[in-house]
Order: structure tokens, then C-alpha cells, then sequence
């Protein structure tokens, strides 16, 4: 079957693009080749007048370009594969562009308006392609979006969009759809100027369009002789600075680890200072550059193809119908549990929000309210939208109101006697089949499931916090949970727009198991006499979003102590954490919990954090003499990935791709590097193997090189193989 058709009347050709056995268009070489082949014949066929591109996948257009369809150009060419993925780049080039030129001889004479009229998303290569048309016509879908996301997984447009954004709106204009990946509604979109206009039918208005459209209406702004970049090139006064701050602040923010940030500000340099086609030639070389560099390759695994496949259900029970909550409890109106019930609420689940007192559970109602109020302030939704999620929210003290729940989430307190109370009294008040998740960072689900007469439809969900914000949810199953609650449990996630990972009950489950090391190693060096900012910036510097000390005052000083005692009364003589707790109740002794207390390991105006307490010096000097950057770096790096490998040696992770996604988003590992998994295969197991076995003769037996790596490090394997 092919991926386009094209029927001509009235005398325009309407090409449609449906790919076959997608929910979505992706763009296939194959393909590429059937568009190019009907927008020739269409060009060259008198009785066609325009062309119009559309899609026959309902409120969408297309989602960009197959990536199998990159790995093969790469494989196709051999020894020289840089050779083979830029030749693939600039066909997609010269097809796009004879779009855009229709036809047209060197005087811009003769062509034939090309419209593309989008149902609904148009993202990558999809909103490139229609960049390359002479007018874009969008439906007023409000959960369409339109834009170039590639940046989040480690690529930046190459088929063109970087090209034609620049010289659609300069440099400034350019940069939060280039550098940000900020994708937009069709609405917003028109008001950007990334569409041209919104018509309830695209269709209709781009065929009325191509029939009146002037010969004028199809040269681009840099087709045209004398055009200037808006705003000015690299050398122009008034574009000099907006080039040298484009590039310290995006240093700045990155900390120049992301290839595709540093190629994608190369090929805007560089492009601006030569004509269009050049400067597509140079977009194709550095987007051939990104493909090539193994941080972006680990990033596309991990951030597209994985996070896609975890997203579509992957890991889900397969014997079990597709489940969906019909209305959820939820126990306990804090933080935690009244972003879950805003969450749920939002996805268009009824939820009722229990709490000890009706003050407590109003609050909680509130806390949503509020951050309602924010996303209409931002023009994320509307008031008629926050009213419908707020409707569906009903705040009490009344369990009777759990009458009719199919699942109910409890997040009270992270006290297994506090949990066990509300478990037997909720459970009373449903029926058999309803599935109970309790949310926790740390505590045995087999202990918690002992408080419930069905264990098998009982398991954990740990959501992060902020719930609004976080995307990854740890779904937990116990020694007993069944196959019906995991995949009960995996469709609600799914249908809250948040990333699942599934993994098997064990303390502190996958991300905490990996976090809190992190955090104790940052408190270990601070014993040790290092610099406060230099482990905080050798941090960032290795592409973690936080220091660890800034990521302890987020979480809480407090927090941490809970956490340490109750590790210590359940690990015993295992406990090896003991000497870092020392820094955590000094800090409690002298009232610095951290930035919900307005002090911490940081100082803080009000909401605004303002720079490390200083002091710090005098309650943990600083040594004379400091440690390399790089052995600051592996030390909170390795530290992590080490234990994500013991995670997956002791079965609590199904796999690598549950490990990497479920790290990157989770607590935000390096996203530069794929995750964990994705780094030591970066480094290779042989050294890694080394290095760990070095950390752990210098700082102790928490960096010992897990049985698994030193395997692969003998037989030469690695973990994506």
C-alpha cells in the first residue's frame, strides 16, 4: 500500500498522506519518494491549478520522520556512514524544496500554489514539510500541536525547519521553537506566525486558497533578491548580540553537553551568512553530525523510542482487557494527593478526595484550584475547562463517597500503621474488584498489602512530586499483586498523560534506590572538606538538573532524616549510611529544613533561592586543597548508575529501557547520557569495570563493581548489546 494518493478536481490535487498500520504519518524514504513523484506529476499536469497536502489520520497530520528509516541510511552506507545519512538528508532537501519552488524558473515565474491543510498535530518533519508550502491552513483542534520538538531527544530539525524558521522570524524569534522544542496549539500557533490561518475545514479553505492564490503568494521571503535575516545575521549590528547572548545563555543552561544544542547553534550561525541552499547543505551536515554522536543516539533511544513503547503499554499484561477508571479515591489531600486527584480529574475521571477533616480535604481541593488558575493565567486552558475538571472533584470526609470506586490511590501519611488504618477502612466501602494503590517512595508493598483481604488487587504507584509536573510514574508490584492490577494500574497512568515503568517491590523501589546515593554522596564530600559550589556545579557540569544539596533542600532536610531512620530500623547492621546523617541533623538542630523553611543548604528570599548558606564553611570546612572535576564527577555518577545495575541484577527492574526512561525522567540522570544503562555502554564496561573498582579502593565498598558489569567487562558485551 502506498503512504500518499493524489485526486485531482476542479482543478486541484489533492495529495493525502495515511500511512499504512500507523495511528500517525511517519515519513518513510519510500514515501518521500511517492510524494515527490505526485507533486512532479501534478506540476506537470495542465488541468491542475494548486496542490493541497493533507492527512487522512483524524486531527492529525503527521509526527515526523521514521527513525528505522535513519538507522538504515546509516547501515546502508558501509564504512562511511556519515556519507550515507547526509545523502539521505539532502534528498529530503531537494524534495522540500521543489515544493516550495513549484515549479518556478529562476525569475520566480511559472509555479503552481501548494497549500498544506493539517487536521491536527504536525510536529518534526511533519511541520517542516509544511513550512515548505506556500500557506499553511490548520483545524481549530485545542489538542493539536504544531511545532519542532526534536530537541528534547537529542536531535534539532534537519529537514529544513531549522533553515526556514530562521529566516522566517531571525534568530530571536527563532530560538524558543529551535532551542526550547516549544510546540504549540493551533491557535497560538496562527498568533506566532508558525500557520497561516485556522479554518474548521482546512481542506476547503487551502482549495479555495490555491485557486486564487496570486503568483506572488509563492515566492518565500528568501527567495526573494535582497533579503535580509529579520532582525540581522552574526555581523550585523543589531544582530551581533543577539548571536553571542544566544550562545552564553544557551552554555549557560546546557553546560555543553547536549551535541544537538551545540550543532543546531552552528548550523543557525553558519546559515545565516550564505544563501538558502547553502545553508541547507550546512543544516544537513551537522544534523549528520548529531545522528553520528552517541549522546544523541542514546537519547533518541531512550527519550523516543523507549519512553513511545512504555507509553503504548509495553510490559503490560497481554491477557488482560484494556481497563479504564470509572471513579477513583483518592486518601489523603496533601500535596501528593491532590495533584494525583487533579491529574485524574483533568484526564476526565470523576474522583473523590478524602481527607481527616473537611478543612484538610477543602484544602486539598483548593491546592488544585489553584493550579487550575495558573494554567488559565497562561492560557493553557480556559475557565470553562477549569470549571469541568473542578466538577468532577469532590472533596470530603465521607468514605461512604468511595461507594461505586473501581480503584482508589491512598497518600496519606508514609507511616505503614497510618496506611494500614485507612486501607481496612476504605476497602469497606468498595467492592472486591477494586484495586488499591498505595502511594510511597520507600515502604514495602508486601508489608502494606497485608492490611488488604485481596493482596492480589493491591500494589504501589509512586508519583513524583510535583504530580502536575513529574511525567514518570513507578507502578509496584507485589509478591501477590496480580496481572489485572498491573494492567489496571499501567492504563490509568497511560491515560493521565505520565510514563509508567513497572518494577517488583523492594526498598525504595528503582528511582529512590538510585537517588538517595546521589544525595549522600553530595553530603559525603561536603564532610570531606569540598567546596560546596563546586560539588553542586561538578554536578551540573555533568549534566545533572540539581546539585545534590540544592536537590535536598527541594525534597526536604526533614524528609531525608524520616527516611534515614526508618532505613536504619529496617536494614539494621546493612546500614552503611550512618555517616552522612550527621550532616542532615545538624542541619534540623539548627532549624534549616531546607527551602519550605526558607533555609537550607541554600539561603532564600521568600520564594526566590539566592545562593549556598555561607555557613556552611563553619560547620564543614573547606580543605585546602580540592579534588579534581572529574573524580567529583564519576563519584556522583557512578554512584548511581552502579545501583541502577543492581537493581536490574536483583529483578526490581524488568530491563534497561524501564531503567534509562524510568531515570532521565524520574530524578533527571543526565538526560545527555540515555540513562544509566546507556552511559556505561557510552564508556564501555571494560573501563567502567576499571574506574569502579578504583572509586571503591579510594572511598569504599558503595562504588564495588556490580557482578553483571564485571561479566561484560570479561566477555566484551554490553547492556543494549
Amino acid at each position: 500500500m502506498s503512504d500518499f494518493s493524489a485526486s485531482t478536481e476542479g482543478g486541484v490535487c489533492t495529495i493525502t498522506w495515511d500511512t499504512p498500520g500507523k495511528s500517525m504519518n511517519v515519513m518513510s524514504l519510500e514515501a518521500l519518494g511517492q510524494l515527490d513523484a505526485l507533486v512532479q506529476a501534478a506540476l506537470a499536469e495542465p488541468a491542475v491549478t494548486g496542490i493541497v497536502i493533507t492527512s487522512a489520520k483524524p486531527g492529525s497530520f503527521a509526527g515526523g520522520m521514521d527513525l528505522n528509516t535513519l538507522a538504515a541510511l546509516r547501515e546502508a552506507a558501509g564504512d562511511d556512514p556519515a556519507k550515507g545519512i547526509f545523502d539521505g538528508i539532502m534528498r529530503l532537501h531537494a524534495v522540500l524544496r521543489r515544493i516550495e519552488r513549484a515549479g518556478m524558473d529562476a525569475q520566480n515565474r511559472g509555479g503552481k500554489p501548494i497549500a498544506c491543510a493539517l487536521p491536527g498535530t504536525a510536529l518534526g518533519l511533519g511541520y517542516e514539510l509544511a513550512l515548505a508550502c506556500h500557506r499553511i491552513f490548520a483545524a481549530p483542534e485545542p489538542k493539536a500541536r504544531i511545532g519542532l520538538p526534536e530537541i528534547k531527544v537529542g536531535l534539532f530539525p534537519g529537514a529544513g525547519g531549522t533553515t526556514r524558521l530562521l529566516r522566517r522570524f531571525g534568530a530571536m524569534g527563532a530560538a524558543p521553537y529551535l532551542l526550547e522544542g516549544r510546540v504549540l496549539a493551533p491557535d497560538a500557533a496562527q498568533k506566532a506566525g508558525l500557520i497561516d490561518e485556522i479554518a474548521e475545514d482546512p481542506l476547503g479553505a487551502a482549495r479555495d486558497w490555491v485557486l486564487r492564490a496570486a503568483p506572488e503568494d509563492l515566492v518565500k521571503p528568501w527567495d526573494r533578491k535582497g533579503h535580509k535575516l529579520p532582525g540581522g545575521g552574526p555581523y550585523h549590528p543589531a544582530g551581533f548580540m543577539t548571536f553571542v547572548g544566544a550562545s552564553a545563555m544557551v552554555s549557560g543552561k546546557t553546560k555543553g553537553v547536549y551535541p544537538a544544542v551545540r550543532a543546531l547553534l552552528s548550523a543557525v550561525y553558519e546559515g545565516a551568512q550564505v544563501p538558502f541552499d547553502t545553508a541547507l547543505r550546512i543544516e544537513a551536515r551537522w544534523f549528520t553530525h548529531v545522528l553520528l554522536d552517541p549522546s544523541s543516539s542514546a537519547m533518541i533511544r531512550t527519550l523516543f523510542v523507549g519512553k513511545e513503547a512504555l507509553d503504548k503499554g509495553a510490559g503490560r499484561p497481554g491477557d488482560v482487557p484494556p481497563q479504564t477508571v470509572k471513579k477513583l479515591g483518592v486518601l489523603g489531600a496533601g500535596m501528593m494527593g491532590a495533584g494525583i486527584a487533579l491529574v485524574a480529574a483533568q484526564a476526565g475521571i470523576p474522583v473523590v478526595l478524602i481527607d481527616r477533616t473537611q478543612e484538610a480535604a477543602d484544602s486539598g481541593r483548593d491546592r488544585a484550584e489553584a493550579s487550575l488558575d495558573a494554567e488559565v493565567l497562561r492560557g493553557k486552558t480556559s475557565a470553562t475547562q477549569k470549571q469541568a475538571v473542578l466538577d468532577r472533584l469532590t472533596a470530603t470526609t465521607d468514605f461512604d463517597a468511595l461507594a461505586g470506586c473501581d480503584m482508589i490511590i491512598e497518600a496519606v501519611f508514609e507511616d505503614p500503621q497510618v496506611k494500614a488504618e485507612v486501607t481496612r477502612v476504605a476497602l469497606r466501602h468498595v467492592p472486591e474488584s477494586c484495586i488499591f494503590a498505595t502511594n510511597t517512595s520507600s515502604l514495602p508493598i508486601n508489608k502494606l498489602s497485608e492490611a488488604s483481604l485481596m493482596p492480589e488487587n493491591f500494589l504501589g504507584i509512586h508519583f513524583f512530586s510535583p504530580v502536575e509536573k513529574m511525567m514518570l510514574v513507578e507502578v509496584i508490584k507485589g509478591a501477590r499483586t496480580g496481572p489485572r492490577a498491573v494492567a489496571k494500574a499501567l492504563d490509568f497512568v497511560r491515560a493521565i498523560r505520565k510514563t509508567p515503568i513497572v518494577v517488583n517491590d523492594a526498598r525504595f523501589f528503582y528511582a529512590n534506590r538510585c537517588i538517595i546515593p546521589y544525595l549522600n554522596e553530595g553530603l559525603r564530600l561536603l564532610r570531606e572538606g569540598v567546596a560546596p559550589a563546586l560539588i553542586e556545579n561538578a554536578a551540573r557540569l555533568a549534566g545533572m538538573p540539581l546539585g545534590p544539596l540544592q536537590l535536598i533542600d527541594e525534597t526536604s532536610i526533614d524528609l531525608g532524616l524520616k527516611i534515614a531512620q526508618a532505613s536504619r530500623v529496617a536494614m539494621g547492621d546493612a546500614y552503611r549510611d550512618g555517616d552522612v546523617d550527621g550532616v542532615l541533623e545538624r542541619m534540623a538542630d539548627l532549624g534549616r529544613l531546607g527551602r519550605k523553611s526558607g533555609a537550607g543548604f541554600y539561603t532564600y528570599e521568600g520564594d526566590r533561592r539566592l545562593g549556598l548558606w555561607d555557613g556552611l564553611a563553619a560547620e564543614w570546612p573547606v580543605a585546602t586543597e580540592q579534588p579534581d572535576l572529574l573524580e567529583l564527577q564519576h563519584r556522583l555518577l557512578f554512584v548511581q548508575a552502579i545501583e541502577a545495575v543492581r537493581a536490574l541484577e536483583r529483578h526490581v527492574l524488568p530491563g534497561v529501557r524501564e531503567g534509562d526512561v524510568g531515570a532521565v525522567l524520574g530524578w533527571g540522570f543526565a538526560p545527555w547520557s540515555g540513562g544509566p544503562f546507556s552511559w556505561l555502554d557510552m564508556l564501555g564496561a571494560p573501563y567502567a569495570a576499571e574506574r569502579t573498582a578504583e572509586l571503591a579502593e579510594r572511598y569504599g565498598r558503595r562504588f564495588a563493581c556490580p557482578e553483571t558489569l564485571s561479566e561484560m567487562a570479561r566477555t566484551g558485551r554490553s547492556f543494549y548489546g
